[in-house]
């Protein structure tokens, strides 16, 4: 198992001691959520590699910002501080985020690689910001400054 997958199975395990339950079932969901991608990868007993795993904590994360925006529309308040809480705690697992001028670094870098031209190329830049960024940025943020440098 990598790291990640190490230090889930021990917050599990830490959680359980301490009897937090907020914080026990959001990393549940997350182990669960790891063995469904290594069971669609390969099957079970698959080992999914750092980057698939921060792949699911980002999703999971996803998830749970989706469900604040609804829970708020909804005027659910104690859902979305649980599901903020949530968010706190699946973050953990992942690596620090690119700041403004890193983003921009490799978005050029990227623009340059693919030799895109206009805005019919924003989906190769993407792609290969995305791979330069390493999951350390959101596809949102991505997506905005690959936008704005094409225009």
């Amino acid at each position: 198992m990598s790291n990640t997958a190490d230090q889930i199975s021990e917050d599990i395990k830490t959680a359980m001691r301490a009897k937090d339950s907020i914080a026990l079932n959001s990393l549940r969901a997350l182990k669960s959520a790891l063995t469904n991608a290594a069971i669609e990868k390969d099957g079970l007993g698959t080992l999914l590699d750092e980057p698939e795993i921060l792949a699911v904590v980002r999703k999971q994360i996803k998830q749970r910002q989706d469900s604040i925006e609804q829970f708020e529309k909804a005027n659910r308040q104690e859902l979305a501080e649980t599901a903020k809480a949530e968010i706190a705690i699946l973050s953990k697992y992942l690596p620090a985020a690119l700041s403004e001028a890193q983003i921009s670094e490799f978005v050029a870098q990227a623009i340059k690689e693919t030799g895109a031209a206009s805005k019919a190329d924003i989906g190769k830049v993407m792609k290969r910001t995305q791979e330069l960024c390493e999951g350390r940025a959101d596809g949102k943020t991505l997506s905005a400054a690959v936008i704005s440098r094409l225009s």
